[in-house]
């Protein structure tokens, strides 16, 4: 098994939309986005085998790009099938699949009729259960979506990094210290190209707001200093702001500025547009960023 790690380059576009789309239009808009220079493309999602399907088809697309996964429940079907189609793609395209494990809840667990102990400890019976696995997939070509301290802890000591979601640029630092300096961080910061605040925020709780809501978002938000005046539903004007880029293409360089400073080694986009379907023209104006 190859075991190079997969270069991401400094900067990728993320995007939930890129891997429903019909498969010729996401081969087309992988192909554009390719071709602007992006460092990775990531998919989001545990939609079955199909999502093996959507990084082949990105693949194909051209070569600028790697694919990340960012991240796949290790409690669904993507994680059971995920050693074997990592490794056909690894063997047909190289080093340029980073497949991202996530520890979900305890109610994914329930849904496929498992039981839940601690995140920590699931997660570390996953990874063995990669380790043993026929072909394996390396430790420096997995991510773990980690976003506690003992987490981060463990990716810093059985995968190739994180990919923390909704979080700051200052978190950065702070896991930089946990997962020592040779870690990917790969964080995720949801961008809106709209000046105005109030339209731009108003995009921003309808793409991430609902996850304000939910356990462990809500956890690590308090670690990084927010407060029950900020976890209102859809989010405090302060916590979107500090977890969403919004203004000018060079308001967003600006933010992504924010986050390598403070430790990230790549950024990962999720361009939201208020619309439905695939964001292109926002994607396209953004392209210059893709080569800073």
């Amino acid at each position: 098994m190859n075991s190079t790690p997969v270069d991401l380059g400094s900067v990728g576009i993320w995007s939930i939309e890129l891997g429903g789309a019909e498969p010729a239009t996401a081969a087309e808009a992988a192909a554009e986005l390719h071709s602007q220079g992006w460092g990775a493309i990531w998919l989001v999602g545990a939609g079955g085998h199909g999502l093996w399907d959507s990084a082949e088809r990105i693949l194909q697309a051209g070569t600028q790009a790697s694919v990340a996964f960012g991240v796949l429940s290790i409690w669904g079907r993507d994680a059971e099938i995920a050693s074997g189609e990592h490794g056909r793609l690894t063997r047909t395209f190289g080093p340029r699949v980073l497949s991202g494990f996530g520890v979900s809840n305890p109610h994914a667990a329930a849904a496929v009729g498992k039981d839940f102990t601690t995140p920590v400890r699931e997660m570390n019976r996953f990874l063995d259960m990669l380790d043993r696995s026929t072909p394996t997939i390396p430790q420096s070509q997995r991510l773990l979506g980690a976003l506690g301290p003992r987490m981060v802890e463990l990716a810093g000591r059985r995968a190739a990094g994180i990919h923390p979601f909704l979080v700051t640029a200052e978190s950065n630092a702070l896991n930089r210290e946990s997962i020592g300096a040779d870690a990917l961080i790969a964080p995720h910061l949801g961008v809106v190209l709209e000046e105005d605040p109030a339209r731009a925020r108003q995009i921003a709780r309808a793409g991430v707001g609902m996850f304000i809501g939910f356990p462990a978002y809500q956890a690590n938000l308090r670690r990084l200093g927010f407060t029950d005046a900020d976890l209102v539903p859809g989010g405090s004007d302060r916590l979107i702001d500090a977890t969403v880029a919004w203004g000018s293409v060079d308001q967003i360089a600006d933010r992504i500025a924010e986050h390598h400073a403070a430790g990230a080694d790549h950024v990962a986009l999720h361009v939201m547009s208020g619309q439905r379907g695939l964001p292109t023209a926002q994607w396209r104006e953004l392209a210059p960023l893709a080569r800073r």
